[in-house]
């Protein structure tokens, strides 16, 4: 267990260390949500004038989107970096040594995770320069991060699923613009209770990520709220338990393969 443990922080070290060195995939996760967030507050601050909007700061409800991209990105860079590892036969070498497929995922997801805490933490000095206030009190800020990273270490474990079923880092790379097509339709910009398109309405409520967007905002905006924090947390939490599952039966079918 301790070997495998040891094994394990090897590879997440490996992992981060490698998107450390890589400014391009430090810089644009940081900064493009950031901008998105700016852009958005500044033409939609309108909308908390509608009757029943949640609160006056359009920043403080869409701050939680910014941590929701952030993991996006960090999925795709976890997916790209497994990819290049098969594509270049580390994988193969991988199989030599006594590390089991399990710490392989762990590790990638160890990596992921490192860049989605650096990226909670900017996000989260940004939401404080520009004046957001939790209503959740001191320890919303702990929990918006965890929530965070289970929703980072959910979309990490689908971009290696991903790899591991196509060994290509053009592939996970392309399902980004379906990934964001979920971002875009969910409540990221509006409460689901105010949109007034049906279909639109309707889509967002289907939208797991609606759940997730909503779970942290909860904590910047209502305070306490237990059951969108347990539907946050728990469809982090399946995503997780699904995507390591099918990931690890990929893995078994390409190791066997080579």
């Amino acid at each position: 267990m301790r070997s495998q443990l040891h094994d394990v922080r090897v590879i997440a070290e490996r992992s981060a260390r490698r998107t450390l060195r890589q400014p391009a995939v430090v810089i644009v996760p940081l900064v493009f949500p950031l901008i998105l967030m700016i852009v958005n507050s500044s033409g939609l601050r309108s909308a908390t004038k509608l009757p029943g909007f949640p609160t006056d700061s359009f920043i403080a409800f869409f701050l939680p989107f910014s941590f929701i991209q952030g993991a996006l990105f960090a999925a795709m860079t976890a997916g790209t970096d497994l990819a290049r590892d098969i594509d270049t036969g580390f994988l193969n070498r991988l199989a030599l040594t006594p590390l089991r497929g399990t710490g392989l995922i762990a590790g990638q997801l160890g990596g992921a995770m490192a860049q989605a805490f650096l990226q909670s933490i900017v996000y989260l000095c940004a939401g404080f320069a520009l004046g957001v206030h939790f209503a959740s009190g001191v320890a919303g800020p702990i929990v918006l991060i965890l929530l965070a990273l289970t929703i980072g270490a959910a979309w990490a474990s689908i971009g290696i699923l991903i790899a591991l079923r196509t060994g290509s880092g053009e592939a996970v790379q392309s399902m980004f613009p379906l990934f964001f097509f979920f971002l875009i339709i969910s409540s990221m910009n509006m409460p689901r209770n105010l949109i007034d398109v049906e279909w639109f309405r309707i889509a967002a409520t289907a939208n797991p990520v609606s759940y997730l967007i909503e779970g942290m905002r909860s904590l910047v905006i209502e305070g306490w709220n237990p059951q969108a924090l347990a539907l946050g947390f728990g469809i982090a939490i399946a995503g997780i338990a699904i995507a390591v599952t099918l990931a690890s039966f990929a893995l078994q079918q390409r190791m066997a393969r080579t």
